[in-house]
């Protein structure tokens, strides 16, 4: 494996591993020697991958923005605006599946980045959620949706989403995608019989 291959892949387990131990301690209490710990090595050697716990928090932040974006460029352009929407509540769910420290990490770190990490993220971030809007914009246009403030619709599947890492157990009554479906249920149909 080339150097730069292996080098990427080891700074992936020491992101994954920060995500953990941060979703369990907390952020604040997880020291870098605990971080390299969890992954196998001695603290001067992560330094060799992170300068910083700093700067793990911001690879953790990239790392899941980027793969909501790249799930959300993934899909087909024709995609119905109804189900591009369900899809995106399905990415955010499941992926307190995979990346759960990275979830929450993303949620409740977000000002502790530094002011130029903040706004990387924030550029991304906003990008996600202006795919959100169009998608629901797009439904109302072809007539899929009632019209609606597709900014305000768009905030409230992610308040729907973004804040069920704090209750939400895989080991629970419904799976991530079940919950995902019936929120979307929720918002297309409401509660009204």
């Amino acid at each position: 494996m080339p150097a730069g291959v292996k080098a990427d892949a080891k700074r992936r387990e020491l992101v994954a591993q920060a995500a953990a131990l941060f979703d369990r301690a907390g952020y604040h209490t997880t020291s870098v020697a605990a971080v390299a710990q969890a992954a196998g090595i001695r603290k001067p050697t992560l330094y060799h991958y992170f300068a910083s716990k700093d700067e793990i928090l911001f690879a953790i932040h990239d790392e899941f923005i980027d793969l909501l974006i790249e799930r959300e460029r993934a899909r087909p352009a024709d995609l119905p605006a109804a189900d591009a929407v369900r899809e995106a509540m399905r990415d955010v769910l499941e992926l307190m599946d995979t990346h759960r420290g990275h979830v929450r990490a993303f949620f409740e770190h977000y000002r502790e980045l530094s002011e130029e990490a903040r706004a990387t993220i924030a550029r991304k971030r906003d990008e996600y959620e202006a795919a959100v809007e169009r998608h629901i914009a797009q439904g109302i246009e072809r007539g899929e949706f009632r019209p609606v403030d597709p900014r305000l619709t768009a905030l409230a599947v992610f308040g729907m989403c973004n804040w069920a890492y704090q209750w939400y157990r895989r080991e629970g009554r419904l799976s991530s995608r079940e919950i995902a479906d019936r929120f979307f249920d929720l918002l297309l149909n409401g509660l009204r019989r």
